[in-house]
């Protein structure tokens, strides 16, 4: 499902349209978007900074033609890298609803439902908070690839997004997606704050016209990405 069609670069990472590229960081892939600026999707573990300054050094770039960080969710493995790579010309774009649960104590952990939801409260309660952001929301487009658009898409954290760039119809997913044995699927049902929300999530995307999924920790899918979404919409519930 990853494709052949992805042209690897010197340090590990692909450019997987003209201009985008999926480059492997601590913890996860981040997704560079090289136009006359830098905008950044998600931003990893904290020690990010180095790779990604490779592969800018391999490409011709420099961190100081960054411009944008736009985090997907507020877990560590997306915005953990954020404090090494902000300086006073990049913006941080986040859901509010993150931004908000970021700021939350151990007693509203201890309040949250058993299962899939506590142990998410748990990891957002254990990640820094990414400090000045701007908040986006649904339906908000963003002057990067011609226009992203900005899906909410809660349910792995309360402000998870998906970015949707219609140009190259490419759906920036997040961990609002995953795969496992060759078929896509649902949000982690560990890592959840809430799993049926996530779940329902899903038919948002169903509308756009994809050709590419690029996730946070799966190969790029290539392999009918529309015809994907919609079987997993109307997948029965198990």
């Amino acid at each position: 499902y990853a494709g052949v069609e992805d042209r690897p670069l010197e340090s590990g990472g692909v450019e997987i349209s003209p201009g985008v590229h999926a480059i492997p960081v601590r913890g996860a892939t981040v997704y560079l978007v090289a136009e006359e600026r830098l905008t950044l999707i998600d931003a990893g573990l904290p020690g990010s900074r180095q790779p990604l300054l490779s592969y800018l050094h391999g490409i011709g770039r420099s961190i100081t033609e960054l411009e944008r960080i736009i985090c997907t969710h507020g877990h560590p493995d997306h915005i953990g890298g954020v404090h090494e790579l902000v300086g006073p010309q990049v913006e941080v774009l986040m859901h509010p609803a993150d931004l908000a649960a970021l700021r939350g104590t151990f007693r509203d952990v201890l309040a949250a439902s058993h299962g899939g939801s506590r142990r998410g409260h748990f990891i957002q309660y254990l990640t820094r908070h990414p400090g000045e952001a701007t908040p986006i929301e649904d339906g908000d487009v963003l002057p990067v690839l011609g226009e992203l658009k900005v899906i909410h898409t809660p349910g792995h954290t309360p402000g998870s997004i998906c970015l949707y760039a219609p140009g190259p119809r490419i759906l920036f997913s997040g961990d609002v997606l995953t795969v496992a044995r060759g078929r896509l699927g649902f949000a982690s049902t560990f890592f959840s704050h809430d799993i049926k929300a996530a779940r329902a999530s899903v038919r948002g995307l169903a509308s756009c016209d994809i050709e590419q999924i690029a996730f946070s920790h799966f190969p790029v899918w290539r392999n009918d990405a529309n015809g994907a979404i919609a079987r997993l919409v109307d997948r029965p519930k198990s």
